[in-house]
């Protein structure tokens, strides 16, 4: 009997010492998976695209994030630092660029690796733990990380010694401090390493992965926290609107700030570090760099505008103005605001050397056909633009695509109706859709400014610069795409109920 206790005494604790091994196991087989970018598990085969493959589909798509220094709308024309500098990129290979926007920087590695995109075109520091999952690019520029902290509230009046008083002005201060960032940032990263080398704690608070730098300092200007981490150059542009910030306590070496792709896309890669070498030879990037963390005076005119996306989401003053015509045409009204930004960039005034004038550049004659008396009066000129674009669209019924439609109608209000009807009858002596106009009837109109093509039977207009109204309709569809990734199709100003194409 002694014996048999004994037995089931061992086994029990053999039974017990596997569980835990198991548990152990799975424990560290578990940590191991951690993503170190925002804590999802890391996909065991990532999506798999290289550089000859996006230039087989003609594309080159960047995510990036929205905020005031790299991506963003002010008057109408997609702005950023990121955003002019993948635009040159896009040219340089000879491919259409497709900005994605991460609507949270949790998520900005997930995106890359599982294809959304195939670069992130985003001031992030070059890192050992993110390079464990992603290739950074040469680096862009050198910064480093600062603590940001409000000075008190009479600081105009106060000699800065009594300033200083008021602030942490040196990293070993921050013991016992709350200070609010992004887990997933290089921020919280650099807060852990200053506990060890100042050997005390930090309270470091954890603010979401929606929330961008530019916010979390507002949350300090405004009160509701009173410290976080910011690089050093996004802080000072920040500073330029609101004073009150003190940006001088630093936290960190020098650090690198680069873009990424993914491990498995060394074609692009190697590319993309080519021309970034190329380029910062250039007076460029200089002039980009400086344009948007350099010229306070810029920054604060940008801040302030109401046409500033982030603000109050207009695209231009003339909203209004657009969303009440806009409704004959069945269209979102920000495709029509691209339209009117590629015609005048929204100068009432603007006159053509056609003699074309306003905001929907009207010729004299058509201006009079639609009785449009004062050519530069905003709603006068969008009243008859909207009326001559519907007039047009109803030459296009056979086409039974609606955006297809819309296409045909913008080609014809830039070139002339008849010039499209000849690259539409073109199209179809060739075999192809004369009612389909990408890749089709745009590749005819292209081809009616060469004498081997305005000079068949087919054609009845002529020549005609065919280059113009095939960018004209690509140029206003690219930007469409920006005004529907940043200005919400309803604003609080909106005035009617449209059905978005």
């Amino acid at each position: 009997m002694i014996q048999l206790l004994h037995k089931f005494s061992l086994y029990f604790i053999f039974k017990k010492f596997f569980v835990l091994l198991f548990l152990f196991s799975c424990f560290v087989s578990c940590s191991e998976k951690k993503n170190l970018n925002d804590g999802a598990e890391i996909t065991p085969k990532l999506y798999s695209k290289d550089l000859s493959a996006i230039k087989e589909d003609g594309k080159l798509t960047v995510i990036t994030i929205y905020n005031s220094t790299s991506y963003f709308l002010y008057r109408g024309k997609p702005m950023g630092f990121e955003y002019e500098l993948v635009k040159k990129l896009a040219d340089h290979l000879e491919l259409e660029l497709d900005i994605k926007v991460a609507k949270d920087m949790d998520h900005l590695f997930d995106m890359l690796n599982a294809g959304v995109g195939d670069l992130i075109a985003f001031g992030l520091s070059v890192t050992e733990d993110r390079k464990k999952i992603v290739n950074f690019t040469e680096y862009h520029y050198l910064t480093h990380q600062v603590l940001v902290q409000r000075r008190p509230e009479n600081w105009r009046r106060l000699p800065m010694y009594k300033i200083k008083k008021h602030t942490i002005n040196d990293p070993i201060e921050m013991i016992g401090k709350t200070v609010h960032v992004r887990k997933n940032s290089s921020y919280y990263e650099r807060l852990e390493n200053l506990e060890n080398e100042i050997g005390g704690q930090i309270d470091i608070q954890l603010v979401s992965g929606n929330k961008t730098t530019e916010d979390i300092i507002k949350m300090v200007v405004d009160g509701e926290i009173d410290y976080t981490v910011s690089d050093y150059n996004i802080a000072a542009i920040n500073q330029t609107y609101n004073p009150i910030l003190d940006i001088d306590t630093e936290i960190s070496f020098s650090q690198r700030i680069a873009w990424l792709v993914r491990k498995n896309s060394p074609e692009l890669l190697a590319e993309i570090n080519s021309w970034l070498r190329n380029i910062k030879k250039k007076d460029f990037y200089y002039v980009v760099y400086n344009k948007y963390f350099k010229n306070k005076k810029s920054y604060r005119r940008r801040i302030k505008s109401e046409f500033y996306s982030k603000n109050q989401g207009k695209i231009s003053q003339y909203d209004a103005i657009v969303k009440n015509n806009v409704e004959r045409l069945g269209w979102d009204w920000r495709l029509l605001s691209s339209q009117i930004f590629q015609e005048s960039r929204f100068q009432p005034n603007e006159n053509s050397w056609a003699g074309a004038g306003g905001l929907m550049q009207l010729m004299p004659a058509t201006a009079e056909e639609l009785g449009v008396k004062n050519i530069t009066n905003p709603s006068e000129n969008i009243r008859g633009g909207t009326q001559y674009l519907k007039k047009l669209s109803q030459n296009f019924t056979k086409v039974e695509d609606s955006i297809q439609k819309i296409k045909f109608t913008l080609a014809g209000y830039n070139c002339g109706l008849g010039h499209v009807r000849d690259a539409q009858r073109l199209t179809k002596a060739s075999g192809e859709d004369p009612y389909v106009w990408d890749d089709n009837v745009e590749d005819y109109l292209l081809k009616l400014s060469s004498r081997e093509f305005f000079s068949r039977p087919e054609v009845k207009y002529g020549f005609v610069r065919g280059r113009e109204p095939y960018l004209y309709v690509k140029e206003i569809f690219l930007r469409y795409e920006h005004y529907k990734t940043l200005i919400p199709f309803k604003t609080p100003d909106s005035t009617s109920q449209l059905v978005s194409n």
